[in-house]
């Protein structure tokens, strides 16, 4: 009935998550509301860990990609559950030591890092540091240099994967701004120089193809192709790449529709490849690494909306106004990404309605989505669009000057506040 499986109605018709009453945690907490459920949260991530654990006899570690969601209960909660995290700026990586992280367990990626993040991540002994590019990796090495430290680095490569996926999330193809190219022998380049730097450990390499994708083929296609690159390494630089770090992607329900596999499908399917690559190429299986974000964190979340107007135009379309949009979920407008929602105080009646769920920003594409099914919705009523809990709190924005909503984490029947209400004081706290 629902995306996600901790979704249900009670005896009053309402929405519950985690058994919880959405429609109460509107009125108590107020809205627009992102509600996250813990233990779905936990669920997740002990599945991707058994699933390193049985098909690569543990040799190997799951890497929360918190660009998904970040924040500092985020973190702890990843280090609880013994999982190591992916970090893209310096803000998540402050958060993530700030949470006290354990820094040997984290990636720091990006495909511009400057100067003050580098010199963050080598002061804090970041255990990978993603490097994406020439330039970065000498401008590494001579902070490291100045430092008297060696930096722990992988390489982020481009194995020339098309992913079928949203032109804006896929990052494995050679027309890409991130990482190394095989084809043209740069990332060739960059290894031999990386074993001749003083102040650098290649510790091993990284490739990511790209966001919700639900084929397997594609991520078995980049194990080969990178474990046959580790093979060209041994044999022709007579250096071992230890470690190999095959990214996230992985695709999750949004709709009733979607049918993503099992994620111990991809998993054991992947793991399969690489182990029967490591045995014709005659090279040590690598400790692999895997960065789940989504797949996390997005079928733990909801949001939580009231309806303001609703407006019929005859035989074109209704518009049902929420108090958020665009600022607290920009992924419609940037990649005309579906969701599923329903309006919660009537959630045990049929969603019988076609609508446009518009937000509040003064933009004609400040849409949640259009021709969605909905239960007939007026003013008051609350909406929960489902399966938000990746890229919408961490892309929210504070246009129009609106404030970010709080975020709820629930657990056992229990909710709290993770990350505060902004204010309206917090909006012009910076300005001069």
């Amino acid at each position: 009935m629902f995306v996600s499986e901790n979704l249900s109605v009670n005896e009053k018709g309402h929405l519950t998550a985690g058994g919880i009453d959405t429609v109460e945690l509107a009125k108590k907490y107020g809205t627009p509301l992102y509600v996250m459920d813990e233990q779905l949260i936990r669920k997740a991530c002990r599945s991707f860990k058994s699933s390193i654990d049985k098909f690569y006899g543990g040799n190997g570690l799951v890497c929360y990609a918190s660009k998904a969601f970040c924040c500092k209960e985020m973190c702890r909660i990843m280090k609880e559950e013994g999982i190591g995290l992916d970090v893209v700026s310096i803000g998540e990586l402050y958060t993530a030591v700030k949470s006290g992280f354990d820094c040997d367990k984290i990636c720091f990626h990006g495909n511009n890092k400057t100067d003050e993040e580098l010199e963050f991540a080598v002061e804090n002994n970041i255990g990978h540091i993603i490097v994406d590019n020439i330039s970065e990796l000498e401008k590494l090495n001579a902070i490291a240099k100045s430092k008297g430290i060696t930096a722990k680095i992988m390489f982020r490569i481009k194995p020339g994967i098309d992913a079928h996926t949203h032109n804006f999330v896929k990052t494995g193809q050679i027309d890409s701004k991130f990482g190394f190219a095989l084809e043209t022998g740069e990332a060739f380049e960059a290894v031999k120089k990386a074993i001749d730097s003083e102040n650098i450990i290649l510790r091993g390499l990284h490739c990511h193809i790209g966001s919700q994708i639900f084929d397997i083929e594609p991520f078995e296609t980049a194990s080969e192709v990178m474990l046959k690159f580790i093979a060209k390494i041994k044999n022709e630089l007579g250096f071992e790449v230890k470690e190999l770090n095959l990214g996230g992607g992985f695709g999750i329900k949004y709709l009733e529709s979607h049918d993503p596999v099992p994620y111990e499908t991809y998993m054991e399917r992947v793991s399969e490849t690489v182990h029967k690559c490591c045995k014709e190429l005659e090279i040590n299986l690598p400790f692999i690494l895997i960065e789940p974000g989504r797949s996390i964190a997005s079928p733990a979340g909801i949001t939580l909306y009231t309806v303001g107007a609703r407006k019929e135009i005859p035989d074109i379309r209704t518009y049902i106004s929420i108090d958020g949009g665009m600022c607290d979920n920009p992924r419609y407008i940037l990649y005309q990404s579906e969701y599923e929602a329903i309006v919660a105080n009537k959630a045990s009646e049929p969603r019988n309605e076609k609508v446009t769920i518009a937000g509040k920003c003064c933009e004609s594409g400040d849409l949640i989505g259009e021709n969605m099914p909905l239960q007939h919705a007026e003013s008051g009523d609350i909406i929960a669009v489902c399966a938000t809990g990746a890229y919408n709190y961490s892309m929210s924005s504070n246009y129009n000057r609106i404030p970010k909503p709080p975020v709820v984490f629930i657990n056992n029947g229990e909710s709290r506040i993770v990350i505060k209400k902004e204010t309206l004081e917090d909006i012009i706290r910076n300005d001069i």
